[in-house]
């Protein structure tokens, strides 16, 4: 697989996603649902904490990855839902970082919504990877 990262501009390499991935001679595609704060029972976790519920996703997502043979660094896109956007931005350093370490080169969104499946749920995070 080759992976071309278009970036017409140099604003977002701060905030670590990329505009766009442009992909060739991919084989495997790996699109997964949206991950929340749920641990392997179906039970919230970090309820009413912002940072722990986005770590906790995190770990859910690379959980996902892991048993399809992924990694943080293969993912290219990400999709973000929030009911609480402005505490979202507060407390995604460790996302971020997490995401940097592995490399990760990410086209994103952000999206604030009225709520998610549970109204406990702060944030959801659906990736696409590729190999």
């Amino acid at each position: 697989m080759e992976r071309k990262v278009i970036n017409p501009w140099t604003w977002q390499d701060p905030l670590g996603f990329v505009q766009a991935n442009e992909i060739s001679g991919g084989r495997r595609i790996l699109l997964c649902a949206g991950q929340v704060s749920l641990d392997a029972d179906g039970k919230l976790l970090h309820a009413g904490d912002m940072r722990g519920q986005i770590n906790q996703v995190m770990d859910n997502l690379e959980t996902v990855l892991k048993a399809a043979g992924f990694t943080l660094s293969d993912v290219v896109r990400m999709t973000m839902y929030t009911t609480q956007v402005d505490q979202f931005l507060a407390n995604r350093s460790d996302m971020m970082e997490r995401l940097a370490r592995a490399g990760a080169k990410y086209a994103s969104t952000l999206l604030g919504v009225a709520r998610l499946a549970r109204p406990e749920l702060l944030v959801e995070i659906e990736a696409t990877a590729i190999q």
